[in-house]
């Protein structure tokens, strides 16, 4: 028996689109009495809201409203095709993972390769971020999950560490510590540094400076990884990343050392994370499986 009709679905999906009853309501030409009372009904049926309604704001999606009004336009498609034979029913399950900015030059391409292949029928909208806007991303359902460090993520996240990341130090040829085969925070802090200019990436980089009572002088916040490579490369500081090429020469074709930070305590999780603790829908939980086996390195 179906307890949601397809006009509900339809009011309840034109609400989603217009971002308000108001607004559906002269879309549909419709009663606003009708398309909220259909809304109930809906989210009475299912347990759960599908947007959330704050005094002043306007109506937003709940993650669970939003992968539940793609699948309802999925099936108000299917019912429309369906009417119309000559057209072929298209796929309509849909993915979006999420993949922090200074990390997506090395994983984002694979890791939608492993999905393409583990799921060859499902729609891959990929975002990149800096931590805010994936932490955000992932709470109003704009990702899925998300590839990023585990860091700026409270309880209310799951993650699924995927492999340890040592930070690096980005030096020129010729910097005072060029000769060494690795460095220490320590020896850093005696030199200016280039950070990044994102905010939660800066200040996890000067918090591990700081619990050790160092306070280094920052020369540069660089709004890219290869900005901040170039920058090292030309002498005008030392930089810290978590992700790096190997390659020995910035993107300006200067030469630049990679060297290892050695304190244990600087070492970072890559993770997948999704926002939520409990248990996900079974193609998120299939694509977090194959993404894990995938990413992880042995």
């Amino acid at each position: 028996m179906l307890y949601i009709t397809l006009r509900q679905y339809e009011y309840v999906c034109a609400i989603g689109r217009h971002g308000s009853l108001s607004a559906a309501s002269q879309r549909l030409n419709v009663s606003q009495p009708a398309l909220s009372n259909a809304l109930t009904r809906v989210e009475s049926h299912l347990g759960y809201p599908l947007f959330s309604r704050r005094r002043g704001a306007p109506m937003a999606l709940t993650p669970q409203g939003r992968r539940f009004i793609e699948k309802a336009e999925a099936l108000l498609n299917r019912a429309a095709l369906l009417e119309d034979s000559k057209q072929p029913l298209m796929g309509e399950s849909r993915l979006r993972p999420g993949c922090f900015i200074d990390l997506a030059p090395f994983l984002l391409a694979q890791s939608l390769h492993h999905l393409r292949q583990a799921l060859p029928d499902v729609v891959l909208t990929h975002g990149v971020e800096t931590f805010e806007g994936l932490i955000s991303g992932l709470i109003d359902g704009r990702f899925d999950f998300a590839l990023t460090y585990d860091m700026g993520m409270d309880a209310g996240f799951s993650c699924a560490k995927l492999f340890d990341s040592t930070p690096r130090a980005l030096l020129s040829i010729d910097h005072p510590l060029a000769g060494c085969r690795q460095v220490t925070l320590s020896d850093l802090a005696k030199y200016p540094l280039i950070l990044s200019k994102e905010g939660l990436s800066a200040q996890h980089v000067l918090g591990l400076f700081r619990r050790k009572g160092l306070n280094p002088t920052v020369s540069h916040r660089a709004e890219s990884l290869e900005i901040q490579r170039s920058l090292a490369a030309h002498g005008e500081g030392a930089g810290i990343s978590y992700a790096s090429p190997a390659s020995g020469n910035s993107y300006d074709l200067v030469d630049l050392l990679n060297l290892p930070i050695a304190d244990p305590e600087a070492t970072e999780s890559v993770v997948l994370a999704r926002h939520g603790t409990g248990p996900t829908d079974s193609l998120i939980a299939t694509a977090e499986r194959v993404l894990i086996e995938g990413l992880k390195k042995k």
